[in-house]
């Protein structure tokens, strides 16, 4: 068999493969917004985390940097750090840090660069801790299967930066219920959620003066081209962002400048000029509305913290 028609099996085996070209063919096209991670789009996320318009990584950090200690004695000792989605891991460090004695760390992340870099980082900054890292799409179970061997007093999931935002009310129910079915009672959930706020602070947020959001949303199109064989113009795509008020949440899309033909893995798609790529939600939850959710997938919520502006909180949830 040739060269190339092994690589063509094996690509059109893949969940990229078959997620984009089953988005693409939609009445509204769509890419899932997990795609936009890869080692480039990690990377322009990150640089989104430093703008000044970008207000939530660095209110997030600040409540951690104010409540960390108390965060640390809800969790306990002796406790396992599971984070799904785990990225560059800087956020746990702080937590890792502060905790008594915790049995180990187990990110897991999509990104293997990204990943094992981090897991070097940590080792060398906590010698003590071992780190179990798992590459792969953290709502695939088998990402979850090294949990199994390890024994530990107690688990507790971590799961800052409100990407339970990125999945609709429904979708966010059922992976906190896919997380709570991978704990025990005792257990804990320490979840970061943007609030509902005025939609001016929102929008800025997701369409920065800078452009980085735009290059960030941009490269799922360049992602397709290099590993799908695709044809996307990125000149004939422009990033749109906006508030949704009655669905609380913010959709990014890429919006269509001229009507024109895209090729992907050798199947045709039709542009018309106008026509939107729905590339990514963020929901904002009030703290009651955010409680309904957890009770509704198993968790009991026990305390949050926020900052004073109530623009962002973290959350407390235990199994009961």
């Amino acid at each position: 068999m040739a060269v190339s028609s092994i690589r063509d099996e094996k690509l059109q085996d893949s969940d990229f493969f078959r997620d984009v070209l089953a988005g693409l063919a939609g009445e509204q096209k769509t890419l899932p917004c997990k795609y936009l991670y890869d080692e480039a789009g990690s990377l322009l996320f990150e640089q989104i985390c430093e703008l000044d318009d970008y207000y939530l990584t660095r209110t997030e950090a600040a409540i951690f940097r104010q409540h960390i200690t108390a965060m640390a004695r809800q969790v306990g000792p002796g406790a396992l750090i599971i984070e799904p989605g785990a990225g560059n891991c800087e956020k746990v460090e702080p937590l890792l840090e502060h905790l008594q004695a915790p049995s180990g760390y187990y990110p897991i992340d999509i990104s293997p660069e990204i990943l094992l870099a981090a897991k070097e980082r940590i080792t060398a900054r906590l010698p003590n801790l071992e780190v179990i890292a798992s590459i792969g799409d953290f709502t695939q179970a088998d990402v979850w299967e090294g949990l199994k061997n390890l024994s530990t007093q107690k688990r507790v999931l971590f799961f800052p930066g409100s990407t339970i935002g990125n999945f609709t009310p429904v979708q966010a129910e059922n992976l906190l219920g896919f997380f709570a079915a991978k704990l025990g009672c005792g257990d804990g959930l320490l979840i970061g959620t943007d609030l509902v706020k005025d939609s001016v602070v929102l929008e800025r947020a997701y369409c920065d003066s800078e452009h980085v959001t735009e290059e960030f949303n941009k490269n799922i199109l360049a992602r397709i081209n290099s590993e799908l064989n695709g044809n996307f113009d990125l000149s004939l795509f422009a990033h749109r962002a906006f508030y949704h008020p009655l669905r609380q949440r913010v959709e990014m899309h890429l919006v269509c400048l001229k009507s024109h033909l895209v090729q992907v893995a050798g199947r045709k798609f039709e542009f018309a000029e106008g026509e939107t790529i729905h590339t990514e939600n963020s929901h904002k939850y009030s703290i009651s509305g955010f409680n309904r959710l957890l009770l509704r997938a198993g968790f009991s919520p026990v305390c949050h913290w926020s900052d004073p502006q109530q623009h962002y909180a973290i959350h407390y949830a235990q199994i009961s």
